[in-house]
């Protein structure tokens, strides 16, 4: 089962203008091939159908508990797809008048890229890529082979980092909020592909870490990513749970198992339990557009006029 904490794992700057544009590229972090839908859709599925648990127990622990961080991820992406097409919230701004509606308040919205993320889901996120097409289960791989299953995983998560700079280099260092997003998951990201390598090292004894980075662009160029560095976010996996998937120990951080040569040296650790943590926005919206101010006297009225219709 899932705990739900009313927070996102790092808190993120408020954007300092309404940016839709860049929120569609961010989309691609969500519902894009190698987006956080696709990494929450393999790992849950695979944890879900995993065979041998009791044999198997610290691949199965670290995969389950990637699952719990994935599930997240697709939050924290999703809130900072929300916050670029909302604009910073502005105190009182959901508690005025919508105003003239009959003046085109939105004319921009017509021409940006994703309109339909304005029109469908007033500038909310969804599960689509940067074009507005729906990501699918086609993009989840569980076949029952553990050895299958990781060696895709790792394959995974690197697609995930080329997909995560690409998006990462098209936007300016203005857009404080999508950069944050992008900088925290290439830590993360960085972190479940040397755990999917050392995993596969300990099952096949094939030393696939070599691999890492790819591509070949050390976390340290990076300045996003500089203060989860700091504080040794790269060496570290979390349970997602008070009292299971230790297991994981057997595979990350239980046998002297350091960080990649590129990143600030230490030995890896799992955290029981999960990140601190950091605000979720409150996204103001505009009554008239997005959330209709009714007065609680006009809803208690609505409501007892349905309540004697309904007798």
């Amino acid at each position: 089962m899932f705990l739900r904490v009313d927070k996102l794992q790092v808190e993120l700057p408020a954007p300092k203008r309404q940016d839709p544009n860049a929120g569609a590229a961010l989309q691609e972090l969500l519902g894009g091939k190698y987006g956080e839908m696709s990494t929450l859709g393999n790992y849950m599925f695979q944890s879900f159908n995993f065979r041998s648990k009791s044999k198997l127990r610290p691949f199965y622990s670290l995969v389950a508990s990637i699952t719990a961080e994935e599930l997240g991820h697709v939050e924290l992406v999703s809130n900072g797809v929300a916050m670029l097409n909302n604009g910073p919230d502005e105190p009182g701004r959901d508690e005025k008048f919508g105003g003239d509606i009959s003046n085109a308040p939105f004319e921009e919205m017509k021409d940006i890229r994703s309109a339909a993320s304005f029109y469908s889901h007033a500038g909310g996120a969804v599960p689509v890529n940067s074009n507005s097409m729906s990501w699918n289960a086609d993009m989840v791989t569980t076949t029952g082979n553990v050895i299958v299953d990781l060696l895709h995983n790792f394959h995974l998560e690197c697609g995930a980092r080329l997909h995560k700079l690409r998006v990462y280099e098209s936007l300016t260092d203005a857009n404080i909020t999508g950069r944050e997003v992008c900088g925290y998951l290439l830590v993360r990201g960085s972190v479940h592909a040397h755990a999917y390598a050392l995993a596969l090292k300990k099952i096949t004894g094939v030393d696939l870490d070599k691999f890492l980075p790819t591509p070949n662009i050390p976390l340290g160029n990076i300045p996003e990513c500089q203060k989860y560095l700091a504080e040794g976010s790269h060496r570290r996996l979390y349970t997602f749970s008070p009292n299971d998937y230790e297991e994981m120990r057997g595979i990350w951080g239980g046998g002297g198992e350091t960080a990649l040569p590129d990143d600030p040296p230490g030995e890896l650790e799992v955290v029981d339990g999960l990140p601190e943590g950091g605000k979720i926005h409150d996204l103001t919206g505009v009554p008239s557009a997005f959330t209709p101010d009714y007065a609680p006297e006009e809803m208690f009225e609505i409501a007892t006029k349905l309540y004697k219709k309904s007798r």
